[in-house]
């Protein structure tokens, strides 16, 4: 059954055309995401849908009696309300059926005299209460509650006035009453915003359970994936339709274009050549001739062109570190940080290794970022040691774009960075990052703060170094930006150490996770959703022999793993070096013979062919001994 059904919509603001044809159908339980570039028009449809705006062109068909959910605006709450005084009146429906259950008791107490109207009463009061027990007349209590902590409000909050609440939080509460009405058609603008991870886990396990249909626009990739059967993504004021998550709707974006490309290359070769036998008639000149042409030419006329599918530039870079480190990357012990007598964080202990990918994560205010300008020498610990290995060139992207001129031109900013390169080549980095013409003069105060990003990202990879300490990578880039840089860290050869509440971004990076919190440090192998199934996963006492936690013996057993397989390369690869330098010194000795030979010499050619050969297989030897002398003495370090 439809719930939802779209077609051919538009909308202009004077002369700025936002949506000029989005057309799309909802099933009813349908979950869709609306992806897009900031501007591109998707809080405008919604606000269209929701009615809270008036549209030019199209039409909007719903089901009939659908009842829909939209965020509400502040002004909305009543003066003086509590948070759980607010929630609780969502359900007033319920409390007048319950008072009409407590009369309809009090009938049949007095009516059961009469059999006929004792009926009637009990049939009303069956349908009542099914009715009743449906809109949570026994468990609105405990909904309240389950959606205030799954939004991260505390019990002790609950009794707070709505009109004291921060931004943020008020933006919850909303969220939590819009859940609560539980709405047929529910759609949210960026519900994630203001939520922490637990939170953010919890709305995406409540909407992918969800009953109703719901339409989000959301650039939480992973929640996108977690929660909708279907995308649509708006581009140039029009919309496509796409069945599956945001991860499966990524490939067939570029399925999509790949064909639609072909189609069009194909319909542009058909042109072509009709074009050179419409000119290779008229060249006859006949009458036959010219009639055949002006059919074609007619036939042509008539041919519905296939526009060129275009693409949005998107930026291209990789990170190629200029020099290979050391093993050891960092070995951070004991740090401690503090400020204004507020500990931030204890104790943390941190070995990283070359080429490994850690992600560190944990609730605002914990102390994240600060760790990671410790790292890169913006803060001083309190207490504790950093040890960096040998050749680090580490590189830092800081969030807030501090280390930005803001009077510079975004030109100045790099060149003055790198001011050996030639101008050419620094507006050709800077082109990579969608920098272009006139672009490359703005200066850094005008720029917005992707476009800030995206300077930063070129001077960080410029400068090729081989350690990158990330902070918060992917805010202000949109979608297909943060599909590029990750794509560039994937194939980065280097370290990453990386803070970031971008679960997607995670999710593709990371092979360690860092999680702080108020308990402490602790550390989980592998991505995000591994992080999230060792979390979920049944708590295992401690090792009382050996006093380690199962995820200090889980990380000892990769590491012995990944030493074992190892040692087997390094075996193979001496193994290898031997059979090589057995059959050069078989084929050495077998030239010697020949050398040896006085026969040999009556031919100089072929004798001046067996010496040639001769000092090319001592050559190749010596290589040869040199490489197993190197897998020889890397098995004895690794045994």
């Amino acid at each position: 059954m439809v719930s939802l059904s779209v077609s051919n919509l538009s909308k202009s603001f004077g002369i700025n055309e936002v949506l000029r044809d989005v057309s799309f159908t909802l099933q009813v339980g349908d979950h869709a995401g609306v992806v897009g570039a900031n501007g591109c028009g998707k809080s405008t449809m919604m606000r269209i849908l929701a009615d809270q705006m008036s549209y030019n062109g199209g039409t909007i068909s719903m089901a009939k009696g659908i009842k829909i959910g939209y965020l509400e605006q502040q002004d909305m709450i009543q003066a003086g309300g509590t948070i759980w005084s607010e929630l609780e009146s969502v359900f007033e429906p319920v409390f007048l059926m319950e008072e009409r259950l407590h009369s309809l008791e009090k009938e049949m107490e007095n009516g059961h005299q009469d059999e006929q109207y004792f009926l009637e009463l009990s049939n009303k009061y069956d349908r009542l209460l099914t009715e009743y027990e449906d809109a949570g007349g026994y468990s609105w209590k405990s909904m309240i509650i389950g959606v205030l902590n799954g939004l991260g409000f505390a019990q002790e909050q609950y009794e707070l006035p709505v009109e004291s609440l921060s931004g943020g939080e008020r933006t919850r509460f909303f969220l939590a009453r819009l859940l609560l009405t539980k709405p047929d058609l529910l759609m949210l603008d960026e519900p994630t915003n203001h939520l922490d991870m637990t939170a953010m886990s919890w709305l995406e396990n409540y909407l992918a359970s969800y009953k109703g249909t719901v339409l989000v626009i959301s650039h939480d990739r992973y929640f996108l994936d977690h929660v909708c059967n279907t995308i649509i993504e708006i581009v140039s004021g029009r919309s496509e339709q796409y069945k599956g998550n945001y991860t499966e709707f990524m490939k067939q974006r570029v399925q999509r274009f790949e064909t639609r490309m072909r189609t069009y290359e194909l319909q542009q070769k058909e042109i072509l050549r009709q074009e050179a036998i419409i000119a290779r008639f008229r060249m006859y000149n006949r009458e036959k001739s010219i009639r055949a042409a002006e059919s074609r030419e007619k036939a042509l006329a008539r041919m519905e062109r296939v526009e060129k599918p275009t693409e949005d530039a998107s930026i291209k870079f990789q990170f190629s570190p200029r020099r290979r480190t050391g093993e050891v990357v960092v070995n951070v012990e004991d740090l401690s940080k503090s400020f204004d007598q507020k500990t931030l964080f204890e104790h943390f202990t941190l070995h990283v290794r070359a080429g490994e990918r850690i992600a560190i994560i944990g609730p605002n205010g914990i102390g994240k970022t600060t760790f990671i300008r410790i790292l890169a020498g913006e803060e001083l610990p309190n207490s504790g040691k950093i040890e960096f290995g040998s050749n680090i060139d580490l590189g830092y992207y800081d969030q807030h774009q501090s280390s930005l001129h803001p009077d510079k031109t975004v030109l100045d900013e790099i060149w003055d960075r790198f001011p050996t390169m030639e101008q050419s080549d620094v507006r050709g980095a800077l082109g990579m990052f969608l920098f272009t013409g006139d672009d490359v003069f703005q200066k850094i105060k005008t720029l917005s703060g992707g476009e800030k990003g995206r300077v930063s990202l070129t001077a960080l990879m410029l400068k090729k170094d081989n350690v990158l300490l990330l902070d918060e990578p992917t805010n202000h880039l949109d979608m297909d930006s943060r599909e590029v840089l990750e794509d560039a860290l994937a194939n980065f050869s280097g370290t990453i150490i990386t803070v970031s509440h971008d679960r997607y971004f995670i999710n593709r990076i990371a092979d360690r996770i860092i999680e702080m919190s108020p308990d402490g440090i602790r550390e989980y192998l592998g991505n995000y959703d591994d992080y999230i199934e060792k979390k979920n996963a049944p708590k295992e006492e401690v090792t009382t022999s050996s006093g380690k936690t199962r995820t200090m013996i889980d990380k000892e057993k990769k590491r012995e793993s990944l030493n074992k397989k190892e040692i087997k390369r390094l075996k193979s690869e001496l193994s290898e070096a031997e059979s090589a330098v057995l059959l050069a010194e078989e084929e050495l000795h077998r030239l010697e013979e020949q050398l040896a030979n006085p026969d040999l010499y009556q031919d100089a050619a072929k004798a001046l062919e067996v010496q040639k050969s001769y000092q090319d297989v001592q050559k190749k030897l010596e290589k040869l001994y040199e490489t197993w002398e190197k897998a020889e003495a890397a098995l004895s370090q690794n045994e």
